[in-house]
């Protein structure tokens, strides 16, 4: 009779401490992330403190980022952190540059590692919604296309038939060309590799007519030929690849300071502001060009950055067309035509929403 009177008592003051104890665990629970919020949301800070930019890419690649002799990085992929570091010190110099080989591309920035990745895998719904980080902006369009000799004599991918393709297995190439080739009711014949520097090495052997790979990889396939004008990346895409910048999650100031510094390179085209003329256009009564000078509005400020934040970048690598042009255009010994990669009002997808 005791125990059941005890009992009885002790059950309902388990029942209070859990019940005081779920709002409480909760609490925890929310200062426990809050806590954690700081280390994301402080990379501004941290790269000052540091005093240079570190920047990543994914695996060398001719155009995008490669090293010479004595170590230095160069290409596309650096000159956006170039463009990044000069935003946030005035100095395009300092910046450590990491460009990582394989699948090692998300850790070293969920780490801390690294403060930015200019050029990642491309944009898909599964790497944007996993391993904490989130793609900033669109710098540079791509997809599958097609490399052939100019002995060929075709001009275009739609006038392929019965001709044999080097494709790289253990991805969606091999279904594209099945797509693409049945749709057009034409023929061809796979040559399958395992691996994308397979490719290259089976083309110059003369194993097939034709490589079909992302148009950036067979760009720096035909610069390594002997010969590249004899060789041309045809225009059409027969699959669609979206590459540009990735930042951690959680951190939405650098979020919007790596998307503005890349929308400042666009809008400068867009207005013709070059590395050469920007600092004759500093009187300039253009409402658009001010701005994006810092002459007119302080876009700077709400970024933690000075109002020339944009300037800078520009005078340091040049607007966008200046940043293509150094490194796919004809200087290279393989021009590699914009295409997707042009203004939108030169007919492609490169847009820049208005400063104002």
């Amino acid at each position: 009779m005791l125990a059941c009177q005890y009992a009885k008592p002790l059950q309902v003051k388990a029942g209070l401490v859990r019940a005081l104890l779920k709002p409480l665990l909760l609490v925890l629970a929310v200062c426990v992330g809050l806590a954690s919020i700081p280390a994301a949301a402080q990379t501004l800070d941290t790269v000052r403190e540091r005093g240079f930019l570190i920047c990543g890419s994914s695996n060398p690649l001719a155009g995008f980022a490669q090293q010479d002799m004595d170590g230095r990085w160069s290409g596309f992929d650096v000159d956006l952190c170039r463009a990044l570091a000069a935003a946030i010190f005035g100095n395009p110099d300092l910046i450590e540059f990491r460009a990582y080989r394989g699948e090692a591309r998300f850790a070293p920035l969920q780490t801390g590692a690294i403060d930015v990745l200019m050029r990642n895998g491309a944009w898909s719904a599964g790497r944007d919604t996993r391993y904490g980080a989130r793609y900033v902006v669109p710098s540079f369009f791509d997809g599958q296309a097609f490399l052939v000799p100019q002995s060929l004599g075709v001009v275009s991918a739609y006038e392929l038939d019965n001709v044999s393709i080097c494709v790289a297995d253990g991805s969606g190439d091999p279904k594209a060309l099945d797509d693409f080739f049945f749709a057009n009711q034409t023929s061809f014949i796979d040559v399958v590799y395992e691996d994308v520097a397979d490719l290259a090495v089976a083309y110059r052997a003369g194993l097939c007519q034709v490589v079909s790979a992302s148009g950036r990889q067979l760009q720096a396939i035909r610069r390594d030929l002997p010969d590249p004008p004899q060789h041309r990346v045809l225009p059409e895409r027969v699959s669609k690849e979206t590459l540009g910048p990735v930042v951690r999650e959680g951190d939405d100031q650098w979020f919007k300071i790596v998307r503005w510094t890349v929308y400042a390179l666009i809008s400068a085209e867009e207005v013709g502001v070059t590395s050469l003329n920007i600092d004759s256009l500093s009187a300039a009564r253009t409402a658009a060009v001010r701005r994006l000078l810092g002459a007119e509005g302080n876009y700077g400020e709400p970024l933690g950055l000075r109002r020339s934040f944009m300037s800078d970048a520009i005078r340091a690598v040049g607007n966008y067309g200046e940043l293509y042009d150094r490194h796919f255009g004809p200087q290279t010994g393989a021009a590699m035509l914009r295409g997707q990669n042009a203004l939108w009002s030169n007919g492609g997808l490169l847009y820049a929403p208005p400063i104002r």
